[in-house]
């Protein structure tokens, strides 16, 4: 990737991760960025060769993110600081859920999700300390991250909010490992 192309990437991706797809204006890109149209046409031809190589870029991010995770031994603070690095990464995610509609951008967030989410069980189960089966883990974690993506933005996306929602997260999955039956 030229210098100038990755320019594009990273204002096109931060864009998107904001605003979505009715963000990505050539226009306004060139604007941003401080750069003429002609020289985003001449490096990616149209906003969908654009839109292709932002979903690429994405995939090489979730590749980074999951090493890290990889590495983290506790959600809190280490999982959290990696969230923290990457929430333009995080939020670029969720516009792929809204927008998840459009083959493309399913594809993209569930091979992210795939590529993220191995290491992330790992370091969730271990955190909570459940005593339950992996299908159960991995059913829990899907309805969490649905949960997560619904709730973030650019605003919230900060320390103190992680922390609470990985508690209250903890607090709600614990109670899978001794359902109550009811109390005839």
């Amino acid at each position: 990737m030229t210098e100038k192309e990755e320019i594009w990437i990273r204002s096109g991706y931060e864009t998107f991760a904001l605003i979505g797809e009715k963000g990505l204006k050539v226009e306004q890109l060139a604007k941003d960025v401080g750069i003429s149209k002609s020289s985003f046409y001449h490096h990616f031809a149209d906003l969908d060769i654009f839109i292709e190589e932002l979903l690429q870029y994405h995939l090489k991010i979730s590749i980074v993110i999951a090493e890290k995770e990889k590495l983290a031994k506790t959600i809190n603070p280490e999982l959290i600081n990696i969230l923290l690095e990457h929430k333009t990464d995080l939020l670029f995610n969720r516009q792929l859920r809204i927008y998840s509609n459009k083959p493309n951008y399913k594809d993209t967030l569930s091979k992210s999700n795939y590529i993220m989410g191995k290491d992330f069980i790992r370091l969730w189960l271990a955190d909570t300390k459940l005593n339950i089966q992996q299908k159960q883990a991995e059913g829990l974690f899907e309805l969490a991250l649905e949960n997560f993506f619904l709730q973030i933005n650019s605003d919230n996306l900060n320390k103190s909010w992680l922390e609470n929602y990985f508690e209250n997260l903890k607090r709600i999955t614990r109670s899978f490992e001794n359902p109550m039956y009811g109390s005839d």
